[in-house]
């Protein structure tokens, strides 16, 4: 009886880590289904970045005095006082999520890198964060703007 007991609570700890290794934790933000009302938010002031994490690295600082503007025409400027990158942005929906699409003239550096389509995880009128799933290795990448 007590090798039945032992087996049973043994069984139900396999089961239950197998199904922990299946979940997704890099998705447990609601996704946005709306393209409009990512549109709406970030053509209403401006923006700067919080976080950047690409290749498990934190490179936040790349961006540091940036203001970003989204243009309701689809430019998009990023400016330090000094420095203007200059660049287009859209929004759609594919395969069930929201993107928002950067593209800035920039032919290298940081501004390069962040020229993806985004997948934009969680939204609120002062904060837009997005991640970035590489084609090429898989790897996430992470963009957090917040209102300026």
């Amino acid at each position: 009886m007590k090798k039945l007991k032992l087996i049973s609570i043994l069984s139900l700890l396999f089961v239950l880590n197998v199904a922990s290794m299946c979940s997704d934790d890099d998705d447990t933000s609601t996704q946005i289904s709306n393209p409009t009302e990512i549109t709406s938010t970030v053509t209403d002031g401006q923006w700067v970045v919080t976080f950047y994490k690409e290749n498990d690295v934190v490179q936040t600082n790349n961006y540091s005095g940036y203001s970003f503007t989204f243009g309701a025409d689809g430019s998009l400027t990023a400016t330090n006082g000094s420095t203007t990158q200059s660049g287009d942005w859209s929004t759609y929906t594919d395969s069930g999520y929201t993107k928002l699409d950067m593209m800035f003239t920039a032919l290298d550096g940081p501004f390069e890198e962040i020229s993806e389509d985004w997948d934009v995880i969680s939204r609120t009128t002062t904060k837009i964060e997005l991640k970035h799933v590489s084609g090429g290795d898989g790897s996430i990448d992470y963009l957090t703007f917040e209102k300026d």
